[in-house]
């Protein structure tokens, strides 16, 4: 258990990837204004959604922890953190009919598995003054739920971002793409090694891993965005991003 002599610049860096979250999130709802396509706005939602965590983080860092941030905290980071940025994949690189069905099947999960955090008995002594926790839930078992969704997210983040470098690295003059989707596959790999080091009880390298993930997955959207002279046929994962 934490006290506030206890914290080191480690529980403060969430402010810091907060701040990075806004810009991003400010980015990507700029270009989606600009064109409103799904992966746009899902891609700008999930960004802020990951800025919502991390700005929990810091609240609890500065003001104190407690039942509702702590509850807000899992819902916004476990059971949210990467499934808006996933559906970003899924509207780009599968037909909006089908990315529809997935989406009609796989929100009403989701949207359970908040609820029942939010409404789930709590453990008081799990609760810690200035560290979130998931052991604070009394429902243990709505913890083995979260995993379905961290796959589900993987799957189409992560292995978007892998399937896309794999080809660009096969294309000629398209070695900054590849480039740019390893950086995105990296970035968005760290948070999910953070959040099984959460679950074991070490929130601090979760909130290493955000920081460094979201620094990565915006670098890759950088590097993706310049503009070829040509541009190749098929939907791949820097357009997610770079908003084309």
């Amino acid at each position: 258990m934490t006290t506030p002599s206890d914290t080191t610049w480690v529980h403060y860096l969430p402010a810091a990837t907060t701040v990075i979250a806004a810009a991003f999130s400010f980015t990507l709802f700029r270009k989606y204004r600009a064109r409103p396509t799904p992966h746009i706005g899902w891609w700008a939602a999930g960004v802020a959604t990951y800025g919502t965590g991390t700005l929990l983080e810091t609240v609890i860092t500065l003001a104190g922890n407690t039942v509702v941030l702590t509850k807000l905290w899992y819902v916004a980071g476990a059971v949210l953190g990467a499934y808006p940025l996933a559906q970003g994949s899924l509207y780009l690189l599968y037909s909006r009919r089908f990315a529809n069905r997935v989406t009609a099947v796989s929100m009403p999960f989701v949207v359970l598995t908040a609820t029942l955090v939010l409404l789930s008995p709590i453990v008081a002594e799990a609760l810690e003054p200035h560290r979130p926790s998931g052991a604070v839930l009394a429902w243990g078992w709505v913890r083995l739920l979260t995993p379905f969704i961290n796959i589900y997210a993987a799957f189409l983040l992560v292995g978007g971002a892998i399937v896309s470098a794999w080809r660009f690295s096969k294309t000629k003059h398209a070695g900054y793409r590849a480039a740019g989707n390893a950086l995105i596959a990296f970035g968005a790999l760290l948070p999910a090694i953070g959040g099984t080091a959460a679950r074991a009880g070490f929130v601090e390298a979760l909130y290493v891993a955000e920081f460094f993930g979201l620094v990565l997955i915006w670098a890759g959207e950088r590097t993706c965005a310049v503009r070829p002279a040509a541009r190749p046929a098929m939907p791949v994962q820097e357009d997610l991003i770079a908003g084309r």
